[in-house]
């Protein structure tokens, strides 16, 4: 547990900061690095580290990271979305389907899009949840957040190892 603590403190922190209106713009470049590097730190002062990690260390910590604020980030978007009954999506639906009608594709392949993305907008406005906008949150999460964490936690390992060589 030790050891994957550092991870589920730092996503924990990343998955809330992943929701807020302003700040989840900047999610992938400074919210999930910054993670990844916050929880290596933790993992070297919980386990009283010394020594240089290793980098094997640093990536499964990111990883874990990555993916404790993909769980949580998605948990909190669909509460906040059943709660309100409304997101991001339902905001920009509008412009959505001005971009897909500039696609390149069969006018049938459109109008399939549009009538998939009128029903999850119509979900969501009614129920305030949407099965495949849920997934495809979650989804999106668990591909890019442990990518990122992981970016940082390497970026993370070259200042603490540094910083322990020149101690």
């Amino acid at each position: 547990m030790k050891k994957n603590l550092p991870a589920l403190v730092a996503g924990f922190a990343a998955g809330v900061l992943q929701v807020v209106p302003v700040i989840k713009s900047f999610s992938c470049l400074i919210i999930l690095p910054l993670a990844g590097i916050f929880a290596l730190s933790l993992y070297q002062k919980s386990n009283k580290i010394f020594t240089p990690i290793d980098t094997k260390t640093a990536v499964i910590t990111g990883l874990m990271t990555g993916l404790f604020a993909a769980l949580f980030g998605t948990f909190f978007e669909i509460i906040i979305t059943l709660i309100t009954k409304t997101n991001d999506l339902v905001y920009v639906v509008n412009d959505l389907y001005a971009f897909i009608e500039s696609f390149p594709v069969d006018e049938t392949v459109k109008s399939q899009v549009i009538a998939l993305t009128e029903d999850v907008v119509n979900s969501i406005k009614t129920t305030g949840f949407s099965f495949l906008y849920s997934m495809s949150v979650l989804v999106n999460n668990l591909i890019i957040n442990p990518v990122f964490a992981m970016i940082g936690a390497l970026i993370g390992l070259k200042f603490i190892n540094s910083k322990i060589r020149n101690n």
